[in-house]
């Protein structure tokens, strides 16, 4: 199927320049997907096969590059409040769901990593909106084997403000760990858009904090999910998605751990590898987006925080096109054969 990829730029409500992709089916979509990406990530380079992966098989696909990520503005990798890139794309998303044929479709979220949290989070801010969430590989809870200890966190939060920027936190090199296939791991290493940096003090305590709040409210969860883990993933342990699995109050629940798989299940595994993922991913998305029809309710014409800045560029195959604008507004850590559970 073809597709038809876009570009644009927004402004959140701190006057952030924020940059948005969209990768769209040429007929009506099955449904909504709006993609969270990870840490140190972006949207429309790395989380390109994935777009077009979905987008192919009849889905519209948004993503965001946060706040000093990818092409948005902001200090590189930067994150003041981690409430500020929920916001974000909250707001984001549900502009997007409110827009023309949008308004009757379902919407799912879309997380990795990092992004799995940015998408448990934007669940909890409205949860009667979202109709369900992918999350591979997610960062919602920190394994006990790497969780630090509280003196250390104690100390390191006392200096925060003081230094909140200082690349000073330690780190194995997760692209080394996160992704198996040598050549798809020399093709991310190169993306210039990636942070491959150290984490900021205050960065790596936001995220820290995240999830162990995350941790503690995991039964909080009510919107059917799927999660996806590599049993070999070092960067976060398949526990975490075992216990998002187990206390979550969802009724609708699969979770599904790959036998040798890595971290970037998407991304950094051999192409055979990443069929089988997309696979089931898509088969879990096709099920639950048979009935399009959704109550238009929830949705205002005004949705605070999102502002247009510049026009959509379209791009079909190779050959981009812009096209008109109307209105101006608009990690768990690490640390075991394929299981496959679901709970209907």
């Amino acid at each position: 199927m073809e597709v038809e990829y876009q570009e644009e730029y927004i402004r959140n409500s701190r006057g952030v320049q924020l940059f948005t992709c969209r990768w769209l089916p040429v007929s009506s979509p099955k449904a909504l997907v709006f993609l969270c990406h990870g840490y140190g990530m972006e949207c429309s380079d790395f989380m390109r096969g994935c777009g077009t992966k979905l987008a192919s098989y009849g889905y519209a696909v948004f993503g965001i590059d946060y706040e000093g990520h990818g092409r948005s503005m902001g200090a590189r990798c930067y994150i003041k409040k981690f409430d500020h890139i929920v916001n974000d794309c909250s707001n984001y998303f549900k502009y997007i769901s409110g827009q023309g044929d949008y308004r009757n479709k379902r919407r799912f979220l879309y997380g990795e990593s990092m992004g799995g949290a940015v998408a448990l989070l934007i669940h909890r801010k409205d949860p009667a909106f979202w109709h369900g969430a992918i999350l591979v590989a997610p960062m919602c809870k920190i394994s006990e084997k790497v969780k630090p200890h509280p003196l250390v966190i104690s100390m390191l939060t006392r200096v925060e403000d003081v230094i909140p920027r200082w690349k000073i936190v330690p780190t194995k090199d997760v692209i080394d760990a996160a992704f198996k296939d040598p050549v798809k791991r020399e093709e991310i290493r190169a993306n210039t858009l990636i942070y491959q940096e150290k984490p900021r003090l205050k960065t790596a305590l936001e995220m820290l904090r995240t999830s162990m709040g995350l941790e503690d409210s995991l039964s909080k969860v009510t919107l059917p999910f799927f999660v996806l883990h590599g049993e070999a993933d070092t960067v976060t342990d398949p526990e975490v998605s075992r216990a998002l699995y187990e206390q979550a109050s969802s009724q609708d629940k699969t979770i599904k751990l790959y036998p040798g798989m890595w971290h970037g299940l998407t991304s950094g595994e051999p192409d055979h590898n990443i069929d089988i993922v997309f696979g089931d991913i898509i088969s879990w998305l096709d099920k639950r987006s048979e009935d399009d029809y959704v109550p238009e309710k929830q949705f205002s014409d005004n949705v605070g925080g999102i502002e247009l800045v510049s026009p959509v560029v379209e791009m079909s195959g190779s050959k981009p096109r812009r096209s008109k604008t109307h209105g101006n507004y608009l990690c768990g850590l690490k640390g075991r054969r394929m299981h496959h559970h679901s709970a209907m």
